[in-house]
């Protein structure tokens, strides 16, 4: 999994290539809190373009950031997803609680 990040202002954009599933779950999860910390970050953009799969890890990695984010007042997006990303996200209830684009 690899992970660029970008930066609007208060707005963190991730854009995640590769699969997001137990073996890198803690890393994404690791750089984008610290970037969020670090950068005062109040919206996030999640851009799923290029993810192939995710799991239960990368839903953990979705839930414990929009929780983040929503603490701090701000909102959280998830963009471009595949449709195979689609249907677990779908299945696990996300669209429900979070945006998505």
């Amino acid at each position: 999994m690899e992970m660029r990040l970008e930066y609007l202002g208060s707005t963190l954009v991730a854009k995640l290539d590769g699969e997001l599933d137990q073996s890198c779950a803690a890393e994404i999860r690791e750089r984008i809190d610290n970037e969020i910390n670090l950068h005062g970050i109040t919206n996030l953009v999640m851009d799923f373009n290029n993810v192939s799969f995710m799991d239960s890890s990368g839903i953990g990695v979705l839930i414990g950031r929009y929780k983040q984010i929503k603490a701090r007042g701000g909102k959280m997006l998830v963009i471009r997803t595949q449709p195979q990303v689609d249907k677990v996200i779908e299945l696990a209830g996300l669209k429900r609680i979070m945006d998505f684009d």
